[in-house]
């Protein structure tokens, strides 16, 4: 079977589903459809950053499952920096607990995992902006185009700081060692200056 062909069937099972389900289904579905895209995409980012073959489908699954949940809280209202935030701890917390059954460390899981999260739109258009800015500084929506280059420059700015507070934060919280059992000294000097 060709990829026309898995398209159609794929197709065709959706609108099978959309008749026999009740209508909010169709209403979900997007954001359903997000936990497979965003797997999916965590997936080929491991493959790409080459991680051990045991790993990838629960990269894959945490990827979309941190994915569901940020598409999930925007479209129950949350704002576009806090659903990254809970998605991103989510992803954290996933990835410790995966690290332990699967014995690789903690970032094997969550760098894929967080890459389908970057907010590329927010990106794009704050680079469009400057662009538009730069090239044509004497028009006469001027503060119009700055004024949505900063919000979208902002938005991303936050966004991406709300994804890596979000996935170091279980990190940190379900660390073994303490900042009290650490030696003064080991902070100042190296070990081999002693």
């Amino acid at each position: 079977m060709g990829k026309t062909g898995i398209i159609f069937v794929f197709y065709n099972s959706m609108q099978v589903l959309l008749d026999v389900f009740p209508v909010w289904i169709a209403e979900w579905l997007p954001v359903m459809e997000k936990f497979i895209w965003c797997g999916l995409a965590a997936a080929g980012f491991a493959v790409l950053f080459n991680v051990p073959a045991r790993t990838i489908f629960s990269i894959g699954l945490l990827g979309g499952i941190g994915g569901f949940t940020k598409f999930l809280l925007i479209r129950l209202g949350c704002s576009d920096v806090l659903s990254p935030f809970c998605g991103s701890a989510l992803i954290g917390l996933l990835s410790i607990a995966f690290a332990h059954y699967k014995h690789a460390p903690p970032p094997v899981f969550y760098i894929p995992a967080l890459i389908p999260m970057i907010p590329g739109v927010f990106a794009y258009r704050m680079m469009l902006g400057m662009i538009k800015l730069v090239g044509d500084s004497g028009a006469a929506d001027y503060t119009q185009v700055l004024n949505a280059t900063v919000n979208n420059g902002l938005k991303v700015l936050f966004i991406i700081l709300s994804l890596s507070v979000g996935v170091v934060i279980p990190m940190l919280v379900t660390r073994r060692d303490s900042v009290k059992d650490m030696k003064a000294s080991s902070f100042f000097f190296d070990r081999r200056d002693e």
